[in-house]
């Protein structure tokens, strides 16, 4: 047994655990969870928890359904909303899915995201990723039908006294230390109840794992403040959407390799190359990074959100951007994507994004011209000129580029690139069918 592992036991007894939960997601990027006794952990170190695998979303067959559970001992935590102090408390790990065998599961996500890292380790680069968080807190759980009553009237960086926002971002980024997730700025958004809390950079894949235990933590806090939280990515149609911009930055070691003293907005060749990748492969990771029919009302929507595949400095109307550098800072250079939102799968989104930034860089893409103006004022005849392509416009069109991505079917697997277009596709048909309260309020009164 490792060392990791035996801390992990020692801590069970010394802070009174009663129960494990062992979490892990689905295709989806839903959060799953099995709670075990403490005295079965150490058979689940070492052999697994057997679960079915064919009840989960896109994990088996039927027919290949058993699978295993096993605990990554490094993601150890006490969950500080259930217990703890002087009472008995409870705690959870992220696992890794595995094959009866032992083999990983081509279907857990987590893998998918551990093997593009891998893939990136062996070229001699660790992939960093900052995201900001933006949601909604809403006076009530929503129901069907009935518009959703924001907890306040606040807007953008508003400081308004005994708000809601405000203690609720204080409870939830004490939460979020309290289980090692160092949190960087928090703040109102611009929408009303909205609200934005950014993690400090971490590799890739902790990040991931924080993201999901991030959402965790903020409904919890939510629903014990009797309000609720939603990560969906348009809830209103006059009020901005919520947005996941990530900064991300490759290293060689402990030096940054898109930092390039003297360069251009000093990011180096590596990093022109990452960024050169991203927006060749925009349209393919499109369908991955913004997964759900709502996503697209956000893509559409202007203000902060992308609607065209560029790259600016500090041009927020631009899917990526290149932040200002800040003079003997050099290891925060860095790009930041801003098409991602709040309810993406983080395995899956960094997965695709690390590919398509590794593209680049190995078959050496040329950097297109940057855009300097804001991209919504331009007619479409002068974005066509620039060399300016929209991103997808709905789910379908996303699905469609997607279908025929050979970086993505190579990136996400077989299994999961087949199963996530099958789920995709039958939610597109769901939506499309369904009758609005648009088409109701329009066409009611004069049709």
């Amino acid at each position: 047994m490792g060392k990791q592992e035996g801390f992990v036991l020692r801590a069970l007894e010394e802070r009174d655990v009663r129960f494990v939960r062992l979490w892990f997601t689905d295709v989806l990027g839903y959060l799953k969870s099995v709670a075990i006794a403490p005295a079965e952990l150490e058979g689940a170190f070492s052999e697994g928890i057997g679960f079915d695998g064919s009840a989960i979303e896109g994990f088996a067959r039927v027919y290949e359904a058993d699978m295993l559970a096993k605990p990554d001992p490094s993601t150890f935590q006490i969950l500080p909303w259930r217990g703890g102090g002087d009472g008995p408390a409870t705690a959870r790990m992220f696992c890794d899915i595995e094959m009866p065998d032992g083999s990983p599961s081509y279907a857990d996500p987590r893998f998918v995201l551990k093997r593009n890292l891998s893939k990136a380790a062996d070229k001699g680069f660790t992939f960093y990723t900052h995201p900001e968080i933006e949601f909604y807190l809403f006076k009530d759980v929503p129901e069907p039908g009935v518009e959703p009553v924001p907890v306040d009237r606040s807007g953008f960086f508003d400081h308004t006294a005994q708000s809601y926002g405000s203690d609720f971002r204080r409870e939830a980024i004490t939460m979020l230390e309290a289980m090692g997730i160092s949190v960087e700025f928090s703040h109102h958004e611009g929408g009303p109840g909205q609200q934005e809390i950014d993690l400090r950079y971490a590799d890739a894949l902790s990040t991931a794992d924080n993201i999901m235990t991030f959402r965790t933590v903020v409904r919890e806090v939510a629903l014990n403040q009797g309000i609720w939280a939603t990560f969906m990515p348009k809830p209103f149609t006059t009020h901005p959407g919520s947005g996941m911009h990530t900064h991300v930055s490759l290293f060689e070691g402990d030096r940054n390799a898109f930092f390039q003293a003297g360069a251009e907005y000093q990011l180096s060749k590596t990093g022109r190359q990452f960024l050169a990748g991203i927006l060749r492969h925009a349209g393919e990771i499109t369908a991955i990074t913004n997964q759900w029919v709502n996503s697209y009302k956000r893509l559409i929507g202007g203000g902060e959100a992308p609607s065209y595949i560029c790259w600016g400095h500090n041009n927020r109307s631009a899917m990526v951007r290149v932040p200002m550098y800040k003079p003997n800072k050099g290891q925060s250079a860095r790009i930041e994507l801003r098409t991602i939102d709040s309810a993406t799968n983080p395995y899956l989104a960094f997965a695709v994004i690390l590919a398509a930034g590794m593209k680049g860089i190995e078959e050496d893409y040329e950097l297109p011209r940057e855009a300097e103006d804001d991209v919504w004022s331009l007619t479409e005849r002068e974005r066509r000129a620039l060399g300016i392509d929209p991103l997808p416009m709905n789910l379908r069109d996303a699905i469609a580029i997607a279908e025929n991505s050979e970086l993505l079917a190579e990136t996400l697997g077989e299994h999961v690139f087949d199963f996530f277009l099958r789920n995709k596709r039958a939610e597109w048909e769901e939506y499309r069918g369904q009758v609005s309260a648009f088409e109701r309020d329009r066409m009611l009164p004069v049709l």
